[in-house]
Order: structure tokens, then C-alpha cells, then sequence
């Protein structure tokens, strides 16, 4: 599939997943991809405490917009910032200026459960329908909160009649039901948990949310590690190590050996749990490498887009596809 058609299905991508399993480094990696396709790229930060800024070699978020790259721009959206906006919007700037320096629009923001959310995914619409930007990339809670934070907006639309938040809530729930405007993008690691995590959170949004899936992101994967049949491969290490005048003893070897049993048999862990995943969740998987390095730069994420994209390019075209 063409890298741009991929990043314009849908115009708000919501990024999810548990905890730890590379969601925010996704998220960074899919506006590089989109913004190389010459598309520009809004990504909001929903928690205030990723290290998305990090990736780009920028400083921290803030509710303002600030630019990351050629093409991608960024902020922190949080309910008391949107609660504050909405209400400067509609005529109480002087109220939203008094509450929030008395404390109270924090109160405020978070007096009914499930009005946080509401807020911030309003934000998120009003920004969706000015479209300023191709493609709105939001870096959404961990996935036990990402089915709250995406179904709160059914929830308060049953349970209040009338009124702004009724309407806040009307209006981000036909925009999360549109797969055309709205769809999720669930990132897991290959490992049991994390998996079985990721194909509860698929069938849940499915079922009470009804928001679109798209393919979903296998982070983590380890690459090759030469022919696992050929028993001759150490030998072969420890021989380029004599001649590049660094001979390996005995013990080394040994060490060595057990590494690459021990990666050997972390990669098949993955194979396993990558096709466990494929047989429960019928969804397109793209896969992205594991990333040795201690910290997520610019030239990872550079490395990661690449893989992204290629990924993206194996995928068949839609059916209605010219």
C-alpha cells in the first residue's frame, strides 16, 4: 500500500497500547513516515509524560504547538487546558482565567467521571474539523485507560440529556464511530502478556466503541541471527575474531554460544506469540525491529520509519483501490 494512502485513511490516528511496549516511539515513527510523504502531521500527547519530544531532540510539550520536524508539529493536550479553551471559546475567558488561578478548574475538569476524556477527545474533534493537518496523530493512554478514555463518550451520551457536554460527548462519539475520520492503532511487543493484552483491547473497542482497527504494530521484533541450523557459525565468529587480531578463549566461546541460544530461542518466543496473535486478531501486522540502543534519537527513529514504511508497502491495497 502507498505510504500516503495508508496515513490518510483516516485523518485522526489514535495510537494504543500496554505500557512499555514502544507506543509513543509508533507514534513518532508514523509522523516521520507521513510527514516524508509530504502530508503535515499534528501529534497530541494525551498524558504529559512521554518522551516524545526526546525522539525529535526537542524540549517538553506544552499545550501550545511547537515543531518537531519538517512537517510534524506537537503538543500536550490535558482536560484542564481543554476545559480552559473551550470555555475562552465560548465567551468565559474571564472565568476560565479566575478558575484556574484559584485551583478550581482542575475540580472542575474532573467533577464527573469520564468528563476528562470527553474533554480532551472534544479537543481533538474541534481540531480534526478545522483541518489545518493531514493527519492528526494522538499518543493515547496505556491501553487499560485507552478503552475508558475511547468509551466515555458512549457512556455520557446515555446517561446526560441535554446540554454542552452531552453534545461534546454526541459529537466525539460519531467522530470515533467514522472510519474515515477516526481509527486506532494498537502497538503490542511479542510476548504473551502484552499480546493477550492487545487482542482484549481490539475486541473491546470493536464491541463498544465501534471505532475502525487498523493494522496493528508488532514492536520489539529481533532481527535474523544467521542460520540457526548451521553448527559451524561460532566457529566461524571466533575465527574473524582471531584474524581481526581478537582471539576468543575457550570460555568466551562457551558465553558466546549461550547468547545465541538464548537469542535463538527469544526470537522463536516471538514467532510463537506474533502467529498466536495473527490467529486470534484477522488484522495486517507490521513489524518493526528491536532497537539495541539505550535511547530513541533521531537516527532510531529515522531507522524505524524506514521499517515502518516498508511494512506499510507490503500491505495489499484496499479492495476499492484505483
Amino acid at each position: 500500500m502507498d505510504v500516503r494512502r495508508f496515513c490518510t485513511t483516516a485523518r485522526v490516528v489514535i495510537v494504543a497500547g500496554k505500557g512499555g511496549v514502544g507506543k509513543t516511539t509508533v507514534t513518532a515513527a508514523l509522523a516521520v513516515c507521513a510527514a516524508r510523504a509530504g502530508l503535515s502531521v499534528l501529534i497530541v500527547e494525551v498524558e504529559g509524560k512521554s518522551g516524545l519530544a526526546a525522539c525529535f531532540g526537542s524540549r517538553d510539550l506544552g499545550y501550545a504547538e511547537i515543531d518537531l520536524a519538517p512537517g510534524i508539529r506537537a503538543r500536550t493536550l490535558t482536560p484542564e487546558a481543554a476545559l480552559a479553551d473551550w470555555l475562552e471559546g465560548n465567551g468565559f475567558g474571564r472565568v476560565a482565567r479566575r478558575l484556574g488561578a484559584s485551583g478550581v478548574l482542575d475540580v472542575v475538569a474532573s467533577a464527573v467521571p469520564g468528563v476528562q476524556d470527553i474533554l480532551v477527545l472534544g479537543k481533538v474533534r474541534s481540531l480534526e474539523q478545522q483541518g489545518a493537518y493531514d493527519l492528526i496523530i494522538v499518543d493515547a493512554p496505556a491501553a487499560g485507560h485507552a478503552i475508558t478514555f475511547l468509551t466515555s463518550p458512549a457512556g455520557l451520551a446515555e446517561v446526560v440529556a441535554a446540554g454542552p457536554v452531552r453534545a461534546q460527548a454526541a459529537e466525539a462519539t460519531a467522530m470515533l464511530a467514522d472510519p474515515h475520520r477516526a481509527q486506532v492503532l494498537l502497538v503490542t511487543a511479542p510476548e504473551e502478556t502484552p499480546v493477550n493484552e492487545a487482542i482484549e483491547t481490539a475486541f473491546a473497542l470493536e464491541d463498544r466503541v465501534g471505532v475502525a482497527l487498523a493494522p496493528i504494530v508488532v514492536n520489539g521484533i529481533y532481527p535474523p541471527l544467521g542460520d540457526p541450523d548451521d553448527p559451524d557459525d561460532l566457529v566461524a565468529i571466533a575465527a574473524d575474531a582471531a584474524a581481526a587480531d581478537l582471539p576468543l578463549t575457550e570460555a568466551e566461546v562457551a558465553d558466546l554460544a549461550a547468547a545465541v541460544a538464548f537469542r535463538r530461542a527469544r526470537t522463536e518466543v516471538q514467532e510463537r506469540q506474533a502467529a498466536a496473535l495473527a490467529a486470534a486478531l484477522p488484522l495486517p501486522q507490521l513489524r518493526l525491529p528491536f532497537v539495541f540502543e539505550a535511547e530513541i534519537g533521531r537516527p532510531q527513529l529515522e531507522a524505524l520509519a524506514d521499517a515502518l514504511a516498508a511494512g506499510i508497502a507490503a500491505l495489499p491495497e484496499p479492495a476499492d483501490a484505483p
